[in-house]
């Protein structure tokens, strides 16, 4: 069992706006960070560390989406103030491993992510079984908005995420156009970990903080989220 978890992605490149936005959702009853890959990428190990020190007993996701140098990475950026990172399923499985090994060295947790693979539910075992702690399971930002565009309906993490959950042990978090009722309804799934990102509260086209009342609207679905009080996780929901 486990109580569902709110995590905000600050895909955002300015990092004033980015430590601005995280105050304001923690305020609203967010229980996770995320150093979103277009902040890793405009700010790096700073930004991580500009968060940590803001955040101190917050734990901070950096989405580096590791494909090589595992061990240098994850490291890297748990010195910086990472609490958990994130490498790729279709990184080798040696990059994995790497990663793997610099969590139990650095005491962080390891998400690994199953974007672009075949069969995700083979992608998801696999990296339980190679350490990692939690899985994601992730339908792309590209894969979306191209098959969108070609007009086919669009793809959504939802559509496999029973069979995700239902094959590890670990917790699962679904992300990727999902609709903020659908996000709201992960840990129905047996998904305890809801991430809030873009399109949801943040521009997916600019990589800005949405408009609007975000802090009263963030603070209803946390309390929508947490009142589901603890999840089973795992096999056999």
């Amino acid at each position: 069992m486990m109580k569902p978890i709110v995590q905000i992605s600050l895909d955002l490149i300015d990092l004033d706006e980015a430590l601005e936005t995280a105050a304001m959702a923690i305020r609203a009853g967010v229980d996770w960070l995320e150093a979103g890959t277009p902040m890793i990428l405009s700010q790096g190990l700073h930004g991580v560390r500009k968060l940590h020190e803001a955040f101190p007993q917050f734990p901070i996701v950096a989405d580096l989406k590791t494909m090589d140098g595992g061990y240098l990475e994850a490291e890297m950026m748990a010195r910086a103030g990472a609490t958990h990172v994130v490498v790729m399923a279709r990184a080798h499985e040696e990059t994995i491993r790497c990663v793997v090994k610099a969590g139990r060295d650095f005491e962080i947790k390891i998400m690994g992510d199953n974007l672009g693979c075949p069969d995700k539910v083979q992608a998801a075992k696999m990296m339980e079984e190679l350490g990692c702690d939690y899985i994601i399971h992730h339908t792309g930002y590209d894969e979306r908005r191209g098959i969108a565009s070609r007009g086919l309906p669009m793809p959504s993490p939802l559509t496999q995420l029973r069979y995700i959950v239902e094959a590890v042990s670990v917790p699962v978090q679904a992300v990727g156009g999902l609709t903020l009722e659908q996000a709201i309804q992960c840990p129905l799934y047996g998904a305890p970990l809801v991430v809030l990102g873009a399109p949801l509260i943040v521009d997916a086209d600019a990589f800005r903080t949405a408009t609007g009342d975000l802090e009263t609207s963030l603070r209803m679905i946390c309390d929508k989220i947490h009142g589901y009080g603890d999840v089973k996780i795992g096999r056999n929901i």
